[in-house]
């Protein structure tokens, strides 16, 4: 809701004080304040999640199931969001990158952040033995948080050129690179390795203050087109419900 400028409020105070001005004459009772001026009403504290998505909202970015490649079906106990509450901001975990962790299904705790204020997020594979899998998480961030973090994604992948899969004792090489056309700001990650069958794709996109960070094994190319696919219809829901600055 739009308020009155303090100028407009301080005029239509001046117009309904003149009467009372004009028949005193000589002098006139000023409003109460030490000062003899008029106190002004106290801002309203800035929220600081202005412009930030709720975790419904986010939800209903995410790529729908139908999307997915044949085969690859949501995942029992997936899918979870914030509802409409937001979360207050999770401490950045500091000291040097936990490269294994670009290994993890949802790794967005590569940046040393747990999660946004507010997120969504589902899985979807192939069963029985989830060879093929793509997982999608969106979550919304204060401010520049969501700059912040692509940053951070982009100085992981400077910081980790391998790192080792323990569970198949497997030296694994990451890749990564710029991400044109997509979102506000996209990266694309490449895991891969000798002893695996097929690689890994790994996207981060932001738009407005939502990141998007997305995993996929789908496929024989790496994951990387079904990846994109996901990814491009993420962000244009996320560009749908962006907030219009007023």
């Amino acid at each position: 809701m739009r308020l009155p400028s303090r100028a407009a409020t301080r005029a239509a105070f001046a117009v309904a004080a003149l009467p009372l001005a004009l028949s005193l004459a000589a002098c006139s009772s000023g409003p109460s304040g030490s000062d003899g001026k008029a106190s002004a009403a106290p801002s309203k504290p800035a929220d600081p999640n202005a412009g930030v998505l709720t975790g419904t909202q986010l939800k209903q970015a995410l790529a729908p199931s139908s999307l997915m490649p044949k085969g690859v079906t949501p995942v029992a106990d997936g899918t979870a969001d914030s509802g409409d509450e937001f979360i207050a901001p999770p401490a950045k975990t500091a000291g040097k990158t936990d490269c294994a962790k670009f290994g993890n299904t949802y790794w967005l705790d590569i940046t040393g952040l747990k999660g946004g204020v507010s997120f969504a997020q589902s899985d979807h594979a192939k069963q029985p033995d989830q060879a093929e899998e793509i997982t999608q998480e969106l979550d919304g961030f204060r401010g520049t948080t969501a700059q912040a973090v692509m940053k951070d994604v982009r100085a992981a992948v400077a910081a980790c050129p391998t790192y080792t899969d323990t569970a198949n004792h497997a030296k694994v090489k990451i890749t990564g690179k710029e991400t044109p056309g997509l979102g506000d700001e996209a990266y694309t990650i490449t895991l891969t390795s000798s002893t695996w069958e097929n690689g890994t794709t790994l996207i981060a996109a932001r738009v407005g203050t939502s990141v998007l960070t997305l995993m996929s094994t789908a496929g024989s190319d790496n994951g990387a087109a079904a990846g994109q696919k996901v990814a491009a219809q993420v962000v244009k829901s996320l560009q749908a419900q962006k907030p219009k600055s007023s």
